[in-house]
This record gives C-alpha cells, sequence and structure tokens, in this order.
C-alpha cells in the first residue's frame, strides 16, 4: 500500500482538477469518480490534513492540480470526466511511461515530489543495453566484479582483515574470495560495514576502487555509444521521452512546484539538436558517473546543457544486493530541452 506521502501528492494532485472550491470541501463530499480512491483514503487524507501533517506538500499537490485543470498544456478548463489512480497497482509488465494518475483515458501525469531520480536500474541495463525495453528473468551480474575486479578483490581484502569476525560468539569465516561470498557472509558485512565510514585503512582502498568502477563503467558506456544517433536516442531515454506526451506535476527538493509536459521525440527533433553527448568518472566518494549534452534549439538559436549524474551502489548495504544505478537529473526540469512548463 502506498505510504501517506505518496497519497497526498497523487491523490490530491488529482481531485484539485475535479473544479472543487478547495481541498476542504473536496475531502468533506468524497467524490468517487476517483477509480481505485475509495473512504479509507479519503479518510487517511481528512486525518493527516486535521493533525497539520505535511501541510506544504498538501497545498504544493492541489496547486499543482488546479493549475493543470486551468492549463492551456493541460485541460484547458474542461471537466473532468474519469479520474484513475495507480494506486498500488503493479504493472504486469515493463511500462515506460512513469504515470501515477490518468485522465478521461488520455492525459497520463506523473507525480514526483522530491527526488530528482530518473531511473533506477541495474547498471548493465544503463551503460551497456542503453535503457532499452528490460528483458524478463535471467540473472542481474554483480557490475563490480564484471568492470573492476581487481579493485573490488582488493576492497573485499581490506574490509575483510578490519571487519568482526564473531557474530553472537561464534566465529564468521569469511573467504578470500569476494567472488565465493555466500548470502550469510553478505548479511554479516552488510552489518559489520554499516554506517558512513569504513574500517581504519579502508578508505583508501575504497576511493580506488569507486574510480576504478566509476571509469569501467564510462568506458563501457561510451563504447555502447558508437554515432550520434545512439547518443541522441539515450539522452530520450535518459529523460524518459516516449512515444506519447505525459505531464509531471509535483516539487523540486526545495519546495517549488514542478508542472511541465514531457514531450516526444518527435516533438524534441523538430526544435532540438543534440550536439553532444558526453560522459566522465568523478573522484567523490561512491562510484559516480557525470554525464552532459549539449543541445542546440533551434527555435532560439542558443545552445543548452542538460546535465545529470548516476550513483553506482550497493542496493541493500555494503556487499550486500546487487548494485544499482540511479540516474540523476541535475538540470532543472523546467530548463530541460523536451520538458515543457506549463503556464
Amino acid at each position: 500500500m502506498p505510504d501517506l506521502r505518496t497519497e497526498i501528492s497523487e491523490i490530491v494532485t488529482g481531485v484539485a482538477m475535479l473544479g472543487f472550491r478547495d481541498l476542504d470541501h473536496v475531502l468533506a463530499a468524497r467524490p468517487h469518480v476517483v477509480t481505485n480512491v475509495d473512504d479509507e483514503h479519503f479518510g487517511r487524507l481528512r486525518a493527516a490534513r486535521d493533525a497539520g501533517q505535511h501541510a506544504s506538500l498538501f497545498d504544493t499537490a492541489w496547486d499543482n492540480g488546479v493549475v493543470f485543470a486551468r492549463s492551456a498544456e493541460g485541460l484547458r478548463g474542461r471537466p473532468v470526466w474519469r479520474l484513475e489512480w495507480k494506486g498500488g497497482h503493479k504493472p504486469p509488465g515493463y511500462e515506460q511511461i512513469p504515470a501515477d494518475l490518468r485522465v478521461d483515458h488520455v492525459y497520463l501525469v506523473s507525480c514526483k515530489y522530491g527526488s530528482s531520480i530518473l531511473h533506477n536500474v541495474a547498471p548493465s541495463h544503463l551503460f551497456d543495453r542503453r535503457l532499452a525495453e528490460r528483458r524478463r528473468g535471467g540473472s542481474v551480474p554483480d557490475w563490480y566484479a564484471d568492470v573492476a575486479p581487481e579493485a573490488y578483490q582488493e576492497l573485499y581484502g581490506a574490509c575483510r582483515e578490519g571487519v568482526d569476525v564473531t557474530e553472537d560468539g561464534a566465529v564468521v569465516e569469511l573467504p578470500e574470495l569476494v567472488s565465493a561470498l555466500a548470502p550469510s557472509h553478505r548479511d554479516h558485512l552488510k552489518v559489520s560495514l554499516r554506517g558512513r565510514s569504513w574500517p581504519n585503512g579502508v578508505e583508501q582502498v575504497y576511493r580506488d576502487f569507486s574510480h576504478a568502477v566509476a571509469l569501467r563503467s564510462v568506458e563501457r558506456w561510451k563504447a555502447a555509444l558508437p554515432d550520434g544517433l545512439s547518443r541522441e536516442e539515450m539522452l530520450w531515454r535518459l529523460l524518459r521521452l516516449q512515444a506519447a506526451p505525459y505531464f509531471v506535476l509535483g516539487a523540486a527538493a526545495d519546495g517549488s512546484p514542478l508542472r511541465y509536459r514531457v514531450d516526444t521525440p518527435w516533438d524534441f527533433r523538430a526544435r532540438f539538436r543534440v550536439r553532444s553527448f558526453d560522459a566522465w568518472p568523478d573522484a567523490v566518494g561512491q562510484p559516480l558517473v557525470r554525464w552532459r549534452a549539449d543541445v542546440h534549439d533551434r527555435e532560439a538559436d542558443t545552445v543548452r546543457a542538460v546535465d545529470g549524474r548516476v550513483e553506482i551502489r550497493w542496493s541493500h548495504g555494503r556487499f550486500s544486493g546487487a548494485p544499482e544505478a540511479k540516474v540523476h537529473l541535475d538540470t532543472h526540469p523546467h530548463e530541460v530541452t523536451g520538458y515543457v512548463p506549463l503556464s
């Protein structure tokens, strides 16, 4: 079940499109024209509202829905006949458009509050497969062992010497090779290495490991992008441009509202030309890859930059879970080519 913040950000954004005078009138009326929203949901929203919880989120979500309902790029003041909330629905397959709401079977809306993350995927899916449609089934490779096996083994060896080898009075026999770690070993390392700092003597080893992973990831990524067409397509996929336009309503990390339409590759090409796409390793903390696209805006006859970063990290703690790649957008969305702010 979605948590309270998710319900506020998505349901309130949706019901604000229905034409009610204010949110309190909606919560009192409890309109059942919204698919998957029932009295239980309205009750939680009412209780949170009365308790003063997440007041700014309530206000921003309501304002976003109202602006979308009135915007020339949105509903243009037309009444909503059908509003569908995805809620806890799990898609049967891989969905390309991250929609949380659907209005009148046509308008797809993604509610994105306080997050700059565009994708959270396996590193191989990003760097090797360029975010092509995901394959179903199959195991996910250990990206660290794949791209930087020597640095990975050196990091593990340094940690193996520095962690507590006992657990509940019993000795934990950690293997010499990182490739031989069993789930129980990984669980022990996850607990022993919890926290922001590393054991004595490991910090520099980790920095070397991070740089090696980032450098090899960049090399793999560039090898998968041999020409201008593949680099242009990579930018489309990073920005989640799809065959149909959709809308993003939400807030930036500082709480300022985000309201924009995500155009299609067809729309993008009609106005923009990708001049370059580059990526490079950044030696800060965890393995980090920065990326940038320089795009010529024909309409304004200017070059606009789109910047982002990829954080490569363990999914469930150090040495625990397969590595994941979190793709962040660093340019403000209202300044991104292919994203059209709502008036």
